[in-house]
């Protein structure tokens, strides 16, 4: 196939530097392209990513819970375990909906459909594709995100008026872990490489404290859990959603802000070391 590249019609952005070097704007190009591609015949797999958490809730929530009681979650301040598990559930989901598109459908993209190739042979540049591709994967994660929240609000989970601050606080927890995950994916060459991502996701799920409070681990597995990013987020989350705030979220916030940082950075550099040699 011929592209402009080839015919001497080299894109605008590539003769340009600076950040022009790198984008054209034209990062809502990647966007629209990636809704209608879910529109015609990806939906049902955007549907049922919704259902894992609230099956989680159901059964870790409500089913374990009738036996676990109440759980501190700071000196003084208990909480149902239903209201405990709830929001790392919702951080959870963030993070599954946003891996799950910067990994294997970027994967996809980048080494059987040959999208990019096509994408970087006209006006878009490199960083917009990054941030097309990290920006999508925040809309999937934001919609997994409200739809939990509400079935909160709707079982009474939301026991604080700063609820409502998880919307910004997931988008942020989808957006790190978007630009992180299309970073790391840039580098995978076959599908047996991306097995590993199922081997770190899985045990952040489970350990973040996400179904037991941080207290219950030796102190050296609590240092190596709060160094997850998984954790922060989940923190963040069960703090806004609790009405327990205190001055540690900002440093959840920062870590998510350098995160979205250096996935950006990563990425851009990979596709254009990938795609424009």
């Amino acid at each position: 196939m011929t592209t402009a590249t080839d015919r001497g019609l080299t894109p605008r952005w590539l003769t340009t530097g600076g950040v022009k070097a790198l984008s054209s704007g034209n990062a809502g190009a990647v966007v629209e392209r990636g809704l209608r591609a879910t529109r015609s015949g990806n939906w049902v797999i955007v549907l049922s990513g919704f259902f894992e958490p609230v099956f989680y809730l159901l059964a870790m929530g409500y089913g374990l819970g009738t036996f676990i009681g109440d759980v501190e979650v700071e000196p003084g301040v208990t909480v149902s375990y239903a209201a405990f598990v709830a929001p790392a559930l919702l951080a959870v989901s963030a993070m599954n909906g946003a891996v799950y598109d910067s990994t294997w459908n970027v994967f996809f993209k980048m080494h059987f459909g040959k999208l990019y190739d096509a994408m970087l042979s006209t006006s878009i540049g490199p960083l917009d594709v990054a941030l097309g591709e990290i920006s999508y994967a925040l809309l999937r994660g934001g919609v997994y995100a409200l739809g939990f929240l509400t079935v909160m609000q709707v079982m009474g989970l939301n026991l604080a008026w700063t609820a409502f601050l998880s919307i910004p606080a997931v988008l942020l927890i989808a957006f790190g872990f978007a630009a992180v995950g299309m970073a790391v994916t840039s580098f995978m060459k076959t599908f047996q490489q991306m097995d590993w991502i199922n081997f770190v996701l899985l045990p952040m799920f489970l350990f973040s404290a996400t179904f037991y409070p941080l207290s219950v681990y030796p102190e050296a597995v609590q240092w190596f859990i709060k160094a997850m990013p998984l954790w922060h987020g989940v923190e963040l989350v069960r703090g806004l959603t609790t009405g327990v705030l205190s001055a540690a979220m900002w440093g959840h916030v920062a870590y998510y802000v350098g995160m979205i940082a250096l996935g950006v950075t990563f990425t851009t550099t990979r596709l254009r070391a990938l795609f424009l040699r």
